[in-house]
């Protein structure tokens, strides 16, 4: 695993933005398009997995992250959900369907396996960083081990 100093350097955030993009490509397209109710819900719900990644990060510590990790996680739900109603409705192609629903796969596989990483290292987040001894640790950035954290 490379070394994580911004979200953006998360690969599950980078997957959720692309997933972002393709929803949005597809709401732009007539007939999904005039459905101003299921656009709106399935865009809302595009951005939230990103966002929550981004926040669940900034916050600094994995408690936190976690449970941010799990709420994009259960957007992606959402939005499959979405995309079968956009199918059921001839709003999309079986192909594109199947696209964008694999991206969703994909990004829900990515955040599940950050999440069971997270609670299986010993790295706890910079919230817990003493200053005057931050190290350089590569996989999560200057995030510290557990026996590092204030008493």
């Amino acid at each position: 695993m490379s070394k994580i100093e911004r979200f953006e350097d998360i690969e599950a955030w980078q997957a959720a933005r692309r997933l972002r993009q393709s929803v949005y490509r597809l709401t732009k397209t007539k007939p999904f398009a005039t459905d101003f109710a299921l656009v709106d819900q399935i865009r809302r719900a595009a951005i939230s997995p990103g966002s929550n990644i981004a926040e669940g990060f900034e916050r600094g510590g994995n408690r936190e992250f976690i449970q941010f990790l799990s709420i994009a996680k259960g957007s992606l739900g959402e939005i499959k959900d979405q995309l079968y109603c956009a199918l059921d409705e001839a709003y999309l192609t079986r192909m594109q369907f199947d696209e964008t629903y694999a991206q969703a796969e994909t990004t829900a596989r990515l955040i599940g396996g950050f999440i069971t990483y997270l609670r299986q290292t010993e790295l706890t987040g910079p919230k817990f960083t003493r200053a005057s001894s931050a190290t350089n640790i590569p996989e999560l950035g200057n995030l510290q081990p557990a026996s590092d954290r204030r008493q």
